[in-house]
């Protein structure tokens, strides 16, 4: 039986549930970003370095759900980047030429599921507390899914990026929104 949600694909594909889906938060990011501009653009860019804390839900996640973090260095952040604009199918990246580049081969968080992928470090566990380094989602951003980092499997060192691959890894992030809050007030 198919659940009520899921509608049947436009060319017969039965197999594949359309959607919509349910997401429910497990947590909540507390860090120091209040908005969107000032806020590095990667977890692992030389522009972040800030503390954060993964405050997990205690009525969904039990502290022996973390139980077995010790000795992870690395973990990804699954979110939901709740206050990303609208998505377009070309985007202006800040860094590299003015020029505007398809969605998909850009980490916008304006997308058509807003959901952010961050690695941060790991530096300690105390219950359902998790502080991290390297973080780049503003205060309150909804904690789908936690998941360790693991060398073997997620990293391709010779992997290729393709006209990303030409900007400079320090090169200048340009501002995209003048600085005030996301209220209009500087």
């Amino acid at each position: 039986m198919k659940p009520m949600d899921a509608r049947e694909p436009e060319g017969g594909e039965g197999d594949r549930p359309a959607g919509p889906f349910a997401v429910s938060p497990i947590g909540w990011v507390r860090s120091p970003y209040q908005r969107r501009f000032g806020t590095p653009q990667q977890s692992a860019a030389v522009d972040s370095d800030a503390e954060a804390i993964l405050e997990l839900d205690p009525g969904l996640i039990p502290e022996s759900a973390l139980v077995d973090l010790a000795g992870i260095e690395r973990l990804w952040v699954v979110s939901w980047l709740h206050r990303g604009g609208t998505w377009a199918p070309q985007v202006m990246p800040p860094r590299g030429p003015r020029v505007r580049r398809s969605l998909f081969s850009t980490r916008s968080p304006d997308r058509p599921n807003p959901i952010g992928l961050s690695a941060v470090r790991l530096l300690r566990v105390e219950g359902r507390r998790l502080h991290v380094r390297g973080i780049d989602l503003l205060d309150g951003t909804p904690i789908l899914d936690l998941k360790p980092y693991l060398p073997y499997a997620d990293a391709f060192p010779g992997a290729k990026a393709g006209w990303i691959d030409g900007i400079p890894h320090d090169a200048p992030q340009f501002m995209r929104y003048d600085p005030v809050d996301d209220d209009g007030t500087p």
